[in-house]
């Protein structure tokens, strides 16, 4: 059975579904949200998560997080 985890996110608190198997990533977040990795920058308790650590970066409730998604335009 999957754990949830209730995270701040953009300053509203959200529950969220881990996998039935361990933890929720940064990644795995990501994922649910369905949101492009290349394409955001994520803060993790006011520290910049580096998109190479999203898979290894867990998150447990009460963490807060600002996820900011990049568009282009022109």
């Amino acid at each position: 059975m999957p754990s949830t985890v209730t995270l701040t996110l953009n300053g509203e608190s959200r529950a969220f579904h881990g996998p039935a198997d361990g933890p929720l990533s940064v990644q795995g977040l990501l994922v649910q949200l369905e949101l492009d990795t290349r394409k955001v920058a994520v803060e993790r308790n006011e520290e910049i998560v580096p998109r190479s650590r999203y898979a290894e970066t867990w998150l447990s409730s009460g963490d807060s997080l600002e996820i900011v998604h990049f568009i282009g335009g022109g």
